[in-house]
């Protein structure tokens, strides 16, 4: 019986470039969920600092400035690709600590339960991908990458 064997190396550059897009794609797209939340949370400082009081979390006024300032400067340093690994660190653990504290789906009423659960389910995927994003770095197409080499 005859087998069929495959090149396990592509040609030259291509896996290298098609890395670099997709982990600059995976920048812009996460960067597009965390920007807009911080430029959301100075337009609306007031009201999410009464839902993070309504939440329970401590400091909440404090709380809500450290977090716009996360999501802001973290998500644009994830854009660029300007110190990813530790942004990325630092938005994954907002992102998991946002999961338990605002997403606490098993103590809500149960008319509220199945979206909750989507959402903390989503943030903790989300802080899936930062961490990868933290093991891996950016890319070549990122400032990170252009100090490199």
């Amino acid at each position: 019986m005859a087998t069929t064997t495959y090149a396990t190396t592509p040609v030259a550059g291509t896996t290298d470039t098609l890395q670099d897009t997709l982990a600059l794609v995976g920048r812009i797209l996460l960067a597009y969920l965390f920007i807009p939340a911080g430029f959301g949370k100075i337009a609306g400082f007031a009201g999410t600092v009464g839902y993070a009081t309504a939440a329970g979390l401590p400091m909440p006024q404090v709380g809500v400035a450290i977090g716009l300032l996360i999501e802001l400067v973290g998500g644009i340093m994830i854009l660029v690709g300007f110190k990813t690994r530790w942004s990325a660190l630092a938005l994954a653990l907002f992102t998991i600590v946002a999961a338990f504290f605002f997403h606490n789906y098993w103590a809500m009423p149960e008319a509220q339960q199945a979206m909750q659960k989507i959402n903390f389910d989503k943030n903790i995927a989300i802080t899936g991908g930062l961490l990868v994003l933290a093991a891996f770095g950016a890319g070549r197409l990122s400032l990170d990458g252009r100090r490199r080499g």
